[in-house]
């Protein structure tokens, strides 16, 4: 099979994968409610139904390397792609909660080795100075599972059933299996060596720990012991595993690709830009239904025009990328952040809606700038045999991220909220709207602080180092070297 052929397939298939994997969390969301109400579980008892996932997707990331490694990245994202499947009908089938949590956990199992397994796998099959293509390609379901999921979830708990968000997976998943069966092929890896069993128990445990506590401190506040009991055994469990993973020949995690200085540098940007943009991704909808009394369908059809103009933006920049390099892509994108997050303090309780639309489009573009150059030129420098284990570094790095900037957003719009409703009349409601407005303001600052230390940390960035992924003239030109001259 030509080179040319074979990549676009590898491209195809993991992008069928990944949109089961984001569509089943972002459909999730809007069908808790009704969850609740179906199985008679109080808010605590329906969160596990989302813990489960996230412990099991925080076991599995960290160890997805090392399993491709040693079973083959093919097989492994089949089984990945099986598990999450037959995991999904088992969540619609469940007729109790204990088995809903039990589907959910291995849901997680699934999808913590198929994104980091699949990601490998599109960057081996793509030349460097091609891999910019490939972000264009998993552009397209980061961008567009999200906006669907809410509005597909609303219309299959209304008009359907909330087992259908599950079983939508079912048909996806069995396409992305066919193409895996048909079209992949098995690659050549490196020797992993035994199963480190210390240092999968201490990362998984570890990131565990850590994401857990943040969710908790976001939700119960961060003087509760338990979030400080999570934290504090994540500190310990992190620490443990680094200590354990720089002392043997062939660890779970190579924590020694973070000496190159383009991927450590990278796997920053990385929670910093995530941060950003779930930050904002968190707060718009709450913005919209709690305070403009929106439903969820048109709140929905409020954040598609991002996510458009993110998509299309990701295609341009997958093409000019090799020409221009990634530091000035980079610089720029979190320049536009800085600017919609100072500029989303212009939105108020009767604000016209096309303003925010107009925000959140340019927010759109400058996330589709920064996709794709983080993306890429982390990678630029990691050899095939280790894409398997940077990979999934960069995974767990993705998934701190998500987490760290949903409850940092949740943790300031609360504490400026209770801090606001105590110094207002409480029979006063535009008052207490108002306080919440103030609040909301406070917290999409958030996305700015995020920003502005990712624009700093940008200037580490040196496009010489992601030369591998540049065209060839640009490339010699970043390095001080000569043209290559023409045949």
């Amino acid at each position: 099979m030509r080179r040319l052929e074979y990549k676009w397939l590898v491209g195809i298939t993991f992008v069928l994968a990944l949109i089961m994997q984001i569509l089943d969390v972002t459909i999730l969301n809007v069908a808790l409610a009704t969850l609740g109400r179906e199985f008679g579980v109080s808010a605590g008892q329906l969160q596990w139904v989302l813990t489960s996932y996230m412990i099991s997707l925080a076991v599995f990331i960290p160890a997805s390397g090392w399993i491709a490694d040693r079973f083959g990245s093919k097989r492994t994202f089949q089984l990945a792609v099986i598990t999450f499947t037959a995991a999904s009908m088992l969540c619609g089938l469940s007729t109790e909660m204990w088995m809903l949590v039990g589907a959910r956990f291995l849901q997680g199992v699934g999808g913590g080795m198929l994104v980091p397994v699949g990601q490998a796998m599109m960057f081996r099959a793509f030349p460097a100075n091609e891999r910019a293509k490939a972000g264009a390609v998993l552009s397209i379901p980061i961008t567009i599972a999200p906006m669907l999921g809410p509005l597909l979830g609303g219309f299959l708990v209304e008009y359907a059933s909330w087992r259908w968000i599950f079983f939508i997976n079912l048909p996806v998943g069995a396409l992305a299996l066919l193409f895996t069966i048909l079209f992949l092929q098995e690659e050549a890896t490196r020797d992993p060596g035994r199963f480190d069993v210390p240092g999968f128990v201490f990362a998984g445990a570890g990131l565990a720990s850590l994401l857990y506590g943040l969710d908790l401190g976001s939700q119960d506040g961060w003087t509760e012991v338990p979030v400080w009991i999570a934290l504090g055994s994540a500190v310990l469990l992190i620490g443990a595993l680094v200590w354990r993973e720089l002392r043997v020949r062939k660890p779970m995690l190579d924590l020694r690709l973070l000496s190159d200085r383009m991927f450590s540098t990278g796997n920053v940007l990385l929670i910093c830009m995530t941060g950003a943009m779930f930050g904002v991704l968190f707060l718009i909808p709450l913005y919209l239904q709690n305070l403009r009394g929106f439903s969820p369908l048109e709140a929905g059809l409020v954040l598609m025009p991002q996510a458009v103009v993110m998509l299309l933006t990701t295609q341009v920049v997958s093409r000019v990328y090799g020409r221009i390099g990634p530091k000035r892509l980079i610089l720029v994108g979190f320049a536009m952040q800085i600017c919609t997050g100072a500029l989303l303090q212009l939105q108020g309780l009767h604000t016209s809606v096309w303003l925010l639309v107009g925000l959140l489009g340019t927010q759109g573009l400058a996330m589709g700038l920064l996709m794709t150059p983080v993306q890429t030129a982390t990678f630029a420098r990691i050899s095939g045999p280790s894409m398997g284990m940077a990979s999934s570094m960069f995974n767990v790095s993705r998934q701190v991220a998500t987490a760290l900037g949903t409850a940092v957003v949740a943790t300031v719009l609360t504490v400026l909220t209770t801090r606001g409703m105590a110094t207002v009349d409480q029979a006063a409601p535009a008052q207490m709207a108002q306080v919440q407005m103030s609040a909301f303001h406070g917290a999409f600052l958030v996305s700015v602080v995020f920003a502005a230390l990712g624009m700093v940390l940008t200037l580490r960035v040196r496009d010489a180092d992601a030369a591998a992924t540049l065209d060839r003239r640009n490339a010699a030109a970043r390095k001080g070297e000569p043209e290559p001259s023409k045949p």
